[in-house]
Order: structure tokens, then C-alpha cells, then sequence
């Protein structure tokens, strides 16, 4: 068969950090193939794709070397944080620019765009400022952009992380109608959507090393136990950790009210876009903030950090606090980019600045650096600059960097996305451990399984409103046996 992109003997490093991550990597790409990268976080995915498509080391320079290398002639690429590849302020400008590129007449354009949009499930006016869309809606605008270059190879890094279960379906669902006769080469976490599209599966361990290479059945059969022990997601790994934590009872919440909010919203360019009637959080909850793509849910948050213009009565400890630093004293606020956040230039200085505002001597600076470190496996990454690091090693860091400061209340925006299993899990029972002592988490999340396994009530948000405020239904042994045996039916169809 034809190849169309291939790389022989890669070796690539990355400056500041101990050794290669690639040691003599040769691998290949047949056209019309669909191919699911596999791995843990930090493994290097994301890196080959740009190997694979010339972006490193033409546009990203990092050291590399390989005896031979092919990389296509017609290629389009999704990131997977979808503003490093925006151009233009405004959705129908970063299409037309794409389209440009191809020659399409100017005439056309105004159709295509609107077409592209509806292709990807954006229901928006297509002269929207980029910076007014969520991160689910920017995610879709990349892939639209993308598709609008008809390319024949396409490198799609998580192009989902960031969208709701309907979105995803609804996305992967164009994405393999379009792509039937393109050569697809994908990074995805979300692998129940891709593994009936998929001819081949890549397997990677966390030093980078490919351990693996076949159809997708043989993988997961042959290779399951060092797929486990990887943490990399694999079908029914939430049972299997579900049966792990049965006999485990989740810590009550108390009555003490350490949020109040009547009448509040929380303002955009003099428009209100989320508004709560009246709801209330006690210490000790962990509320899972869900909904839509552009429901409202990050700028929740932002309204409760004032991050944002706010009005109304919203009280924390039973003070109305007007400023974000004095409400910074009691909330972490973990950004859905973690870039935002970083202010330094090494994993450890970034976790350390915080605490060196608040003039705490170096012995306990120290103590709490190195704790952290390894509570978020990022003892490896501590001498790299943040950006330096994987999706999902910025997401462990952000989030380990906002809790450091001992505050009693998270607000966390997606801060699972672009994690393997492994770091998934152990975020989450820090976190469930954090809330054990009395911390009161907020969480938006798209995952229905953390939700069901960790929340203890449901906030859900439509068009900028609080809908629904419900308590989380706990599932007996009956009704997860049932749904394991579901599941299993369901993935052996999805194999075979």
C-alpha cells in the first residue's frame, strides 16, 4: 500500500528534560488507514503527530533527528487545545482564512462557512468573536476550519476533550463520514468513539517506547495487563476501578452553608450570561457543574472567583467579598487552560509561587513542593518549563499549583481532561481526600462516570441558568453488575 507519512529511527528531546523521549522510533502510515495513537500521559502522542506532520521541527524547534522521514503533502491538524492554531478574531474570518488557502472564490465562501459550521454541530452566527466561545464550541470551530482545507491526511489530537457525551458523538459521527476515504491518525482518550473507526492501534509506555502495534481487538486482548498498569484507558476500566472502590462509603457533607446565592448573575460585555435564582453549597460537597457546550458553566465559575462583573447577593462564609483577592484566600480556581496560569518558568518554581507570596519560609515551601510533586507525578517534570509539558501534565499542574495555598474551596473547569487513567484516578481520590477534610469542591465535568463516582450533587446549567440542583443517586452492586455486563456486551460488539 501507498504510504503517505513515515518516520525511520526517530530520536527527539526535549531541552531541560533527562534523556530521549524517542530512542530510534520507525513507524509508518498506509493511505486510507485510521490509526488511534495509545498511551499514558506525557508519553509523547502529541510530539509524533507533529513529528509526523512537519511541525517539529520546522514551526516547533526541539531537537530532533531520524535516518529517513516522510510527512505528507496535504495534511490538516486539530490541537488539542484548540487557541494555539486560531489565526483570526472571529469564527467565519478562521475559516475563510483556511479556504483562502485553498482558492475557494470569495463568492462561495459565505455558503461554505455556514455549512462547515452546521457540519460540526456550532450553532452560532458565524461573525462570533473566537474569545466569547467555550472551550467544547472552539474545539468544534478547529475541526471546521480544519475539514475547510480538505485535507487528505488528518492529525486529530483529542479533539473531543473538551466537548460534552452528545457533542462527541455527534462530532466523531461527522468526523468518520467525512473521513472514510483520508488517512486519519488520532490521539484520543475517549476511545469508546473511535474503536469501530479505527484499523490499528499504536501502544506506547510512558517512556515513550512502542510495545505494541495492531488491530484493536488483538491489543486489548493481548496487552490488557500492560495496558492496566500503564494507566491507559482501556474498555471497562471504570468497572474494573468501580470494583476496586465498592466497599469504599464516600464522606457525608455537612450542614454548615459556605456559599450563598440569590438572585446573582454574572456579566459579559454588559449581558448577563449566567444567572442563579437561589442555590446554596455546604461544606464538604462536591458539586459536578454539567451541561451543554456554552451553557455557562466555566462562566459560573469565573462569576464566583469575580473574575467577571457580578451583582446580586452572593455571600462566601456569609460575607458578600467584592474583590478576587480576598476571595482567592478561601478558592483555588483551577482555568479549563491551564496556560493561563502559568507565571514561571519550571514545575517547581510554579508550584512554589504562590506559596512565596504568602511569605512562607523555604523549609515549608520545600516540604509542600515535593509533596505535591509526587501526589501529581510530576516528580520527572520538575526542572521543565510549564509549557514544555503534555496536555495532561499542565492540567496536573495547574491544578496542583491553585490547591498548594491550603484554601478550603476548588473551583475546578475540566480539570481531568487529557488525563490517562492512572493520573485520572489519583486526581480525583487527592481530591475526594481534600474533601474527606472538610474541602468543598466545584467541578465542571462532561464525564458522566465522575459524576456518578464522585459527586455528591448536580448542578445542571441551559442557557446561562441553573436548571436543576439535584442530589448524586449512589448505584447499588445490582446496578453495576448490570451495567458492567452491559458495557461488556456493548465493547465486545464494538471489537468484534
Amino acid at each position: 500500500m501507498e504510504l503517505v507519512a513515515f518516520v525511520d529511527q526517530l530520536r527527539l528531546k526535549f531541552p531541560g528534560k533527562e534523556g530521549l523521549l524517542f530512542k530510534d522510533l520507525s513507524v509508518s502510515f498506509s493511505r486510507g488507514e485510521k490509526v488511534l495513537l495509545l498511551g499514558p500521559s506525557g508519553c509523547g502522542k502529541s510530539t509524533l503527530l507533529q513529528v509526523l506532520c512537519g511541525l517539529i521541527p520546522h514551526s516547533v524547534d526541539i531537537p530532533m533527528k531520524a535516518k529517513h522521514i516522510q510527512v505528507p503533502d496535504n495534511w490538516g491538524y486539530v490541537f488539542q487545545d484548540p487557541d494555539s492554531q486560531f489565526c483570526m478574531p472571529f469564527a467565519d474570518e478562521e475559516i475563510a482564512f483556511a479556504l483562502e488557502n485553498i482558492r475557494v472564490p470569495r463568492e462561495q465562501m459565505d455558503d461554505r462557512i455556514c455549512e462547515l459550521l452546521q457540519m460540526v454541530g456550532l450553532s452560532i452566527q458565524p461573525h462570533t468573536n473566537i474569545h466569547e466561545l467555550s472551550g467544547g464550541m472552539k474545539q468544534r470551530l478547529a475541526l471546521a476550519s480544519v475539514l475547510a482545507l480538505e485535507p487528505d491526511v488528518l492529525f486529530l489530537d483529542e479533539p473531543t476533550a473538551m466537548i460534552d457525551e452528545e457533542g462527541t458523538a455527534e462530532i466523531w459521527k461527522t468526523v468518520k463520514q467525512i473521513a472514510h476515504d483520508k488517512t486519519v491518525i488520532v490521539v484520543e482518550h475517549k476511545i469508546e468513539h473511535v474503536l469501530d473507526f479505527v484499523d490499528r492501534i499504536i501502544l506506547f509506555n510512558e517512556s515513550g517506547d512502542m510495545i505494541a502495534d495492531g488491530d484493536a481487538a488483538s491489543i486489548f486482548q493481548t496487552y490488557k495487563s500492560v495496558i492496566a498498569s500503564q494507566g491507559i484507558w482501556y474498555p471497562g476500566v471504570w468497572e474494573d476501578y468501580r470494583k476496586k472502590r465498592r466497599n469504599e462509603q464516600p464522606a457525608s457533607a455537612s450542614d454548615h452553608e459556605i456559599i450563598y446565592l440569590k438572585e446573582m448573575k454574572g456579566y459579559r460585555k454588559k449581558e448577563a450570561k449566567i444567572h442563579i435564582d437561589q442555590a446554596s453549597v455546604c461544606e464538604g460537597e462536591w458539586i459536578a457543574v454539567t451541561g451543554k457546550n456554552g451553557a455557562g458553566k466555566s462562566t459560573l465559575l469565573h462569576a464566583l472567583m469575580k473574575l467577571i462583573p457580578t451583582e446580586g447577593t452572593y455571600e462566601l462564609y456569609g460575607k458578600q467579598l467584592q474583590k478576587t483577592k480576598q476571595i482567592a484566600r478561601h478558592m483555588a480556581f483551577v482555568f479549563q487552560n491551564p496556560e493561563f496560569q502559568f507565571v514561571t518558568h519550571s514545575v517547581w518554581e510554579e508550584m512554589a509561587y504562590s506559596l512565596r507570596l504568602e511569605k512562607r519560609t523555604e523549609e515549608e515551601i520545600s516540604r509542600k513542593v515535593e509533596q505535591l510533586l509526587a501526589a501529581f507525578h510530576l516528580e520527572k517534570q520538575r526542572d521543565q518549563h510549564p509549557y514544555q509539558l503534555s496536555m495532561g501534565q499542565k492540567r496536573r499542574l495547574s491544578v496542583a499549583a491553585s490547591i498548594i495555598g491550603g484554601q478550603k474551596v476548588f473551583l475546578l473547569d475540566e480539570p481531568t481532561f487529557g488525563q490517562d487513567a492512572k493520573n485520572t484516578f489519583a486526581l480525583l481520590e487527592l481530591l475526594e481526600s481534600y474533601r474527606e477534610q472538610g474541602a468543598t469542591i466545584m467541578m465542571v465535568t462532561h464525564d458522566e462516570q465522575i459524576v456518578q463516582h464522585f459527586a455528591t450533587r448536580r448542578w445542571t446549567i441551559a442557557e446561562g441558568k441553573l436548571v436543576h440542583d439535584e442530589p448524586i443517586i449512589r448505584k447499588t452492586t445490582a446496578d453495576e453488575e448490570l451495567g458492567k455486563e452491559d458495557a461488556s456486551h456493548e465493547m465486545e460488539y464494538k471489537l468484534s
